[in-house]
């Protein structure tokens, strides 16, 4: 590889499953990447528990259906959880009595299991990359709680790029923001559309030359064909027009204007895990891997840029 071409590995919205973390440290290696990216929105989103029964059986409730098994199968059922994106948790009746009684404890615990698990996988991001010279970047996005930025930042290998401009190999600069415009489930980081045009706006001001930019923002941009998912009602509901879901565009506007605005080289999204694929906007390209990861399949863009031609190719990928 000339030292002016550069290739990107992207991945994002893999919310907690141990699986697809895995494959994406393993991604640098096997697809011959400088440069690893996770887009946001890496942990999960429930603690599962496992309750020990009185006849020395283990019970607990996974995706929609119970499950009761005996010692020596717990590590399956607890390796099952994980990849799906759950935090499994070992617990008694009593605790769950306990949890009942005093729901504040149940936050507690699952932050507790979040912070874990967010550690482990920095420390098998820093073991498999070490000495191999790939670059690698942890952003948050709007489902990532705050507490997790200082997690992020804890490493000395491993970058958060949120609220940073990075200098990538090849002279390339990226910017990240990983707010989203308003959604349904009050996630977060949420924020108005001309809030979020701020803090983008704001982060831009840093790139001294966009033509060599990455803007890493979370979400895609308004109108497009990566940001089209099924309208919801109130009661989180698809709208249904003549018997069928209605589809519609809810990415960002603001994210939409900036890539208009400033033109960067490439932008890079997620959050709409349905809408796999690219958007032109003027020069630039915008690219959404898609997300698949409650079956433990990582979906990413391999990205090729040079110095001189920019985005020289790109290919979705899946495994």
């Amino acid at each position: 590889m000339r030292s002016h071409d550069i290739k990107i590995f992207f991945a994002t919205d893999i919310h907690g499953s141990d699986r697809c973390f895995r494959k994406f440290v393993n991604a640098g290696k096997f697809y011959g990447a400088d440069v690893l990216i996770m887009g946001g929105d890496i942990t999960g989103k429930m603690l599962v528990p496992i309750v020990e029964t009185a006849g020395g059986r283990y019970r607990s409730h996974v995706f929609g259906r119970d499950r009761e098994v005996e010692a020596e199968e717990l590590p399956a059922l607890r390796k099952l959880i994980a990849d799906g994106g759950l935090y499994a948790y070992d617990t008694t009746p009593d605790e769950i009595a306990e949890f009942r009684r005093r729901p504040e404890l149940v936050e507690e615990t699952f932050r507790k299991r979040m912070h874990a698990t967010l550690t482990a996988w920095m420390s098998l991001a820093e073991e498999r990359l070490a000495g191999t010279g790939i670059m690698c970047l942890l952003a948050p996005g709007n489902d990532d709680p705050f507490f997790i930025d200082d997690v992020l930042r804890s490493s000395t290998m491993l970058i958060n790029p949120e609220g940073q401009l990075v200098e990538l190999p090849g002279g390339f600069t990226m910017i990240s923001v990983g707010y989203s415009n308003p959604t349904p489930w009050a996630s977060p980081r949420e924020l108005p559309e001309d809030q979020l045009a701020e803090r983008i706006d704001r982060e831009a001001a840093k790139v001294a030359d966009t033509s060599k930019a990455i803007f890493n923002l979370h979400v895609p941009p308004k109108d497009t064909p990566i940001d089209q998912a099924m309208a919801l009602d109130e009661e989180f509901r698809p709208v249904l027009k003549s018997g069928s879901p209605v589809i519609t565009g809810v990415g960002s506007s603001a994210v939409r204007d900036a890539m208009a605005t400033y033109q960067p080289l490439l932008g890079l999204h997620g959050h709409i895990h349905e809408s796999r694929g690219e958007a032109a906007i003027g020069r630039s390209r915008s690219i959404n891997p898609g997300s698949e990861y409650s079956e433990g399949v990582l979906r990413g863009a391999l990205i090729s840029l040079s110095t001189r031609k920019g985005v020289r190719g790109y290919q979705l990928v899946a495994g």
